[in-house]
């Protein structure tokens, strides 16, 4: 008896370390939205300047919880971006109740996601996001799973703006630990980090490491994920996601 307790310890700990952040959410009320993605709240958060008051160019990514319960473990993230002179955003993402699950086009760039309020995560605006944005444009063509969604562990939403980041040099963004998917590299083992100075190591989705410069550590289990991240000056939990007083990613002056 000694001996089971003993080998089945450490699983039971590991097991309750990546499932406490999850349970803690689905117990508090900070997460409760509408009962109906139908009645969901799409209305803008009114964080993104509007094109008429800003003439350059602009690039911004964005992330909030997932639906319903998916919401308790991870992100959804999209990618915004408006060309110099534009009187529209366009939003980048991918949803998966579409055969074609790529979608670009015009809409509103900081929506809540189906009652959850967005996150800025990066703001990059002026020359240097009209010089990306063309390449942005080219690398959500070459996007290699334009009809494959699974939501766990990928491809999904945040494997296709990870993919995206990865594919336009300048364009260094890290996500959010919580953004399950985003470590997805399909076929491939190893990959620079999405926030640019760093590499991962990844067995599907289901298992990895990752060291960045933006992104810090990171130990992935089963699509959750666990570290530190000493430039933020923050630690990153399971379900709950990067507790940190920094954000190491690019911003705009003023930006929230």
């Amino acid at each position: 008896m000694k001996r089971l307790l003993k080998y089945t310890a450490w699983p039971l700990a590991g097991l309750f370390l990546l499932l406490v952040g999850p349970v803690l959410l689905a117990t508090s009320s900070s997460l409760q939205g509408a009962e109906s993605w139908q009645t969901a709240s799409r209305e803008s958060a009114g964080i993104a300047p509007r094109p008429e008051q800003h003439e350059g160019a602009i690039i911004q990514v964005y992330g909030a919880r997932a639906w319903s319960w998916r919401g308790y473990f991870a992100v959804h993230t999209w990618i915004a971006t408006k060309e110099k002179g534009a009187d529209e955003y366009r939003v980048h993402e991918v949803t998966g109740w579409r055969s074609y699950v790529v979608n670009s086009r015009p809409g509103e760039p900081d929506r809540h996601w189906y009652g959850a309020r967005p996150e800025l995560y990066a703001d990059v605006r002026g020359a240097e996001a009209g010089t990306l944005i063309p390449s942005i444009y080219e690398a959500i063509e070459r996007y290699p799973y334009p009809t494959e969604y699974e939501a766990w562990p990928g491809p999904n939403s945040n494997t296709f703006i990870a993919w995206v980041i990865r594919e336009v040099p300048g364009l260094e963004v890290a996500l959010p630990s919580n953004a399950i998917g985003k470590d997805y590299l399909g076929n491939s083992v190893v990959a620079e980090v999405p926030g640019g100075a760093g590499y991962q190591f990844s067995l599907g989705g289901y298992f990895g490491l990752l060291a960045g410069v933006r992104e810090g550590l990171e130990l992935n289990i089963l699509g959750l994920s666990l570290g530190v991240n000493p430039l933020a000056l923050g630690i990153k939990l399971p379900g709950i996601g990067e507790l940190a007083l920094r954000n190491p990613n690019p911003m705009q002056d003023g930006a929230p």
